[in-house]
């Protein structure tokens, strides 16, 4: 299956670079371009990409409420932040807003291409060179209590969970817990669905902003 992805940042250069990039890619479309955030809305409601290759400081719109808008249009779509800085406030925010992940613009190009394709999966990403630390030292400002769904989770579901929040992939949690990866797949689903939420980077930002798991050694 073809990945439609579309490229929003303020700068043309960086745009006409990313759409080179990722152009080259068999699996991989290009099928509009973006400046600022309200022509990203409107570019994602026409074209309906699979992944939004997200800037996040732009005019007249950013790229956080054009994140918002457009992941309130289409929750099909997923949103991968681009940022320049590693400890960028912002980053936790794009998070918050719905955004599946987030790259650095100075990653290697393979590494973004790989990030396009892990988002589309549904998968959460986080750039190597942004821990969460980072992200849970955001998250403390934010504290709050659980969602009252968490009490109907089975404790096989708060299982995944908890390795969710520690970055391990579907193979990872599979092997960590003797569970194949369809397993790991129906329980992750299930967690989300009652917890209302769109993906995994959801669910580890709701993780970290509850401090669901500060008690049994999450890191």
């Amino acid at each position: 299956m073809t990945i439609r992805v579309l490229v929003v940042d303020d700068q043309s250069m960086v745009r006409a670079g990313l759409r080179m990039l990722l152009s080259d890619e068999p699996d991989l479309e290009v099928v509009a371009q973006a400046g600022n955030g309200r022509e990203a809305i409107a570019q994602a409601a026409r074209f309906r990409p699979n992944v939004v290759l997200m800037d996040i400081r732009m005019p007249e719109l950013d790229g956080l409420e054009a994140t918002r808008r457009i992941l309130a249009a289409d929750e099909t779509a997923r949103v991968l932040v681009l940022t320049t800085f590693n400890l960028d406030e912002y980053v936790f925010e794009a998070l918050r807003a719905g955004a599946s992940g987030f790259v650095l613009k100075d990653d290697p190009p393979e590494q973004l291409i790989d990030a396009v394709r892990v988002v589309a999966t549904g998968e959460a990403l986080l750039s190597p060179a942004v821990t969460r630390r980072v992200i849970r030292e955001f998250t403390r400002v934010h504290r709050q209590a659980p969602p009252e769904a968490v009490a109907f989770l089975t404790t096989r579901e708060l299982d995944v969970f908890r390795l969710i929040t520690k970055g391990l992939s579907n193979a990872e949690i599979g092997r960590e817990l003797f569970i194949s990866d369809t397993t790991v797949k129906t329980h992750v689903t299930r967690l989300l669905q009652k917890l209302n939420l769109r993906d995994r980077a959801q669910a580890i930002v709701l993780a970290y902003q509850t401090g669901l798991f500060d008690g049994d050694g999450a890191s």
